[in-house]
């Protein structure tokens, strides 16, 4: 989860850092408020490209974990058949 809180607290302060920079910036208020918006929009867009990033690998993980188990459960099962059939 440290991972996560990294991108939220990073994800947090550039939006802080960018509509401080704007609203600090010489410029009329339609012009502020169009580049607010435009940024809005790309965070957005970022946003939801990292999340899906974040549960393709998630998924990803989870997928190799249940290969991986059921590889650890065949191979039980044969050894298991195995030493039955040694003790018959």
């Amino acid at each position: 989860m440290s991972v996560m809180r990294f991108l939220a607290g990073f994800a947090i302060g550039a939006t802080i850092g960018a509509v401080a920079g704007i609203l600090l910036a010489p410029k009329s208020g339609e012009e502020t408020r169009e580049m607010l918006g435009e940024m809005a929009s790309d965070l957005a867009k970022k946003t939801d490209a990292t999340v899906k990033d974040i549960q393709k690998k998630a998924d990803d993980i989870v997928s190799d974990a249940q290969e991986k188990s059921e590889e650890i459960m065949n191979k039980l099962q044969d050894m298991l058949g195995k030493k039955d059939g040694a003790e018959a």
